[in-house]
């Protein structure tokens, strides 16, 4: 499914998580661990090279230690940067990952991915897709018996039921798909809430276009996305939702709700992010092309 993993250690548990759920992800595919150290100018930090030094050292040796834990066949890749969140979009882009690997825990290096630096969102900004791993992770089973998406009919879902369909056939898991529909109260100019005629004729539709998806179990509920999809995740071994990589998130992931499902999802979550998006387009047009230059066929 994914070619190239990489997975953002931090000699700490969210790296631990975050390597648990790659080597699941990957399902063959190759692995690299990358580790940033910090590395800003020292007019703003007021040490000297020699810190840099030590931190690079650092992170050299957080790799190491983790390759050897983790079993398995993985490149090592450390990289300064002045924020952790640019660092693994620069390792990210400089290998040439369709997958980034992070943990959730909020504290240490790995949890201010989540929290926001100059990326703005190390989700949606991101060059490749995202898959966030729960605190804990590394202790769960590995199986990905139920794989969740998150889906409203938006080109973005329509990626992620495709992916995640991809994912279900790869790990011959059971697939369900989830639609939270919500009308905000700036909508209204009387009573803050729509009356229940309408939440249930909401509910109903969506329940309607989400049974339409074939070979899914479909599910819709009325309210927020982050506090519905998060309910749901409860019953999954993985919620892939689509995202774009500026504004709202998607239509079904608004704000700052991708950041509140990675840290609040009771599962694995996995974004696609507009250049995921892209990328698998260009690789699925690449591939046609191909096939037709083989046979022959003119488009």
């Amino acid at each position: 499914m994914f070619d190239h993993v990489l997975v953002g250690v931090d000699g700490a548990e969210g790296g631990r998580d975050a390597i648990a759920l790659a080597k699941r992800l990957s399902h063959g595919g190759r692995l690299t661990f990358g580790a940033v150290y910090r590395d800003e100018p020292l007019a703003w930090r007021g040490s000297s090279a020699a810190f840099t030094a030590a931190q690079r050292e650092r992170a050299e040796g957080q790799l190491k230690a983790a390759l050897e834990e983790a079993g398995v066949d993985a490149s090592l890749r450390w990289h300064g940067a002045a924020t952790v969140g640019r660092g693994l979009h620069e390792l990210a882009e400089a290998t040439g990952a369709d997958l980034l690997v992070i943990g959730s825990s909020r504290r240490g290096i790995m949890g201010r991915v989540l929290l926001g630096d100059d990326t703005r969102n190390s989700i949606n900004g991101a060059p490749c897709a995202v898959a966030v791993a729960p605190a804990g992770y590394a202790g769960r089973r590995g199986e990905l018996i139920e794989i969740g998406v998150g889906y409203d009919g938006s080109p973005e879902s329509e990626h992620a039921l495709t992916v995640a369909r991809a994912l279900a056939e790869a790990h011959g898991s059971r697939l369900s798909a989830f639609e939270a529909v919500h009308l905000p109260a700036y909508m209204f100019t009387g009573p803050p809430m729509p009356d229940e005629a309408t939440i249930t004729a909401m509910i109903e539709e969506a329940r309607e276009q989400v049974d339409s998806l074939q070979g899914v179990e479909g599910h819709a509920a009325y309210g927020s996305a982050a506090e519905e999809l998060t309910v749901f995740s409860a019953s999954l071994d993985l919620l892939v939702i689509g995202s774009r990589s500026y504004g709202p998130v998607g239509r079904i992931v608004h704000g700052s709700t991708a950041q509140d499902l990675a840290r609040r999802c009771h599962c694995p979550l996995l974004v696609l992010t507009r250049s995921a998006r892209e990328a698998d387009a260009a690789r699925e047009a690449r591939a046609t092309q191909e096939t037709l230059t083989a046979t022959g066929t003119t488009p």
